[in-house]
């Protein structure tokens, strides 16, 4: 019996270790000079002026909602093909995800489908780099109220890049990442806000530590500190630290490399369901440099098999891959129709059909023709 091929595992060379190793032996793990490090380079990165990192993209959302002053009684605009974070960043400030209908090629939010759902309640949209894919940022902010504000969730999207080759995280938006288990930069948990703007970025670094008028790490570095910091707002205990920061500078090096590794199975996916006697649709730009795999969604031809997409995900796990779903749509959820009872076609209609094969830097090609294999004869119905 082979291994299991999970639907994502994070890739660590011996590098992450020995960096770890070195943080632990140091005797300072928690927010300090290595989160400051991870910061800066990851400034270089998106070449913008400020990087906020904090424990998850879901605190990430949250903090930037909050420091742009989302409150009780707004309406923030997003997708409901999306994990559950994009809209409970907004109910967590007693505001009310609006959720909006998908393009069914990029399954991302459009303009179009943003402009129809604003009213004079609404504060911002966040639309969603879903799978890896860059959103229309620039059409979305085309149409918004000049007193909106755009909040990017990028969580599937480092090393995504915009029409224009530059990286998702470089537009001077709040852009939120994550960096959990399964994403394409991995640090076991954690997240950061990528933004241009000074202020914002001052009352995100004061939110996700208790609003505190200063860390422990100042402190530690200037015996000249006040002994005893004091609470200028309320904040929150959402802050990073120097143990997933040493893992973040190695992947964040590494990152190239790890891409590459994605484009390899991506490549071959996309060769194999190609040549098959069946229209299996994959999203938009898969094999395009800009898009960043961390997800590789397709739809089935239902009419054309023997078979429902839930048995399809079932049978491949029988037989030890880790095919999933993304997403059940948030209006469909019990939880989220007493808050947004839409009707969303486009969205109802692909999440009917679509699955997501395994993907990520630790699968060989080995993995991926045994995926392929099952895949093909599961179509075949000869399995």
């Amino acid at each position: 019996m082979r291994d299991y091929i999970p639907f994502g595992k994070p890739n660590f060379s011996e590098e992450e270790i020995q960096e770890v190793t070195r943080v632990l032996k140091s005797g300072w793990i928690g927010m300090g000079s290595e989160t400051i490090s991870f910061e800066n380079e990851l400034k270089d990165y998106f070449d913008v002026s400020n990087v906020v990192c904090v424990n998850s993209c879901t605190s990430a959302l949250y903090l930037s909602l909050l420091a742009l002053g989302v409150k009780s009684g707004d309406e923030v605009i997003c997708p409901s093909y999306t994990w559950c974070s994009t809209a409970n960043a907004a109910l967590y400030l007693g505001a009310k995800p609006v959720f909006c209908d998908i393009d069914p090629n990029s399954y991302c939010i459009t303009p179009e489908s943003v402009s129809d759902k604003i009213t004079d309640k609404t504060k911002a949209v966040i639309p969603v780099h879903m799978g890896g894919i860059a959103a229309d940022i620039d059409g979305i902010s085309e149409v918004m109220p000049k007193k909106c504000h755009i909040i990017e969730d990028a969580a599937h999207a480092i090393g995504s890049k915009f029409p224009n080759d530059l990286p998702v995280g470089s537009s001077g938006n709040l852009t939120c990442f994550s960096f959990y288990a399964n994403k394409n930069l991995s640090t076991g948990e954690g997240g950061a806000i990528a933004l241009n703007d000074n202020k914002i970025a001052e009352k995100l670094r004061s939110f996700r530590l208790h609003g505190l008028s200063s860390d422990a790490w100042n402190r530690f570095i200037d015996p000249k500190s006040k002994i005893v910091p004091e609470i200028h707002e309320l904040g929150f205990k959402m802050n990073y630290t120097d143990l997933n920061a040493s893992i973040g500078r190695v992947q964040l090096r590494r990152l190239g490399e790890l891409f590459n590794r994605r484009a390899e199975i991506a490549d071959y996916y996309v060769d194999i369901i190609q040549k098959l006697p069946y229209h299996v649709k994959i999203q938009k730009n898969i094999l395009s440099p800009g898009h960043a795999k961390h997800l590789f969604l397709i739809e089935l031809p239902l009419d054309d098999i023997e078979i429902t997409r839930d048995e399809f995900v079932l049978k491949m796990r029988d037989f030890g891959i880790g095919a999933s779903i993304h997403y059940l749509p948030l209006h469909m959820m019990d939880y989220y129709k007493g808050i947004d009872n839409c009707k969303l076609v486009k969205t109802e209609n692909l999440y009917e059909r679509v699955m997501t094969l395994p993907i990520s830097a630790s699968m060989t090609i080995k993995d991926a023709e045994y995926v392929m294999e099952v895949f093909s004869k599961i179509m075949e119905g000869t399995i």
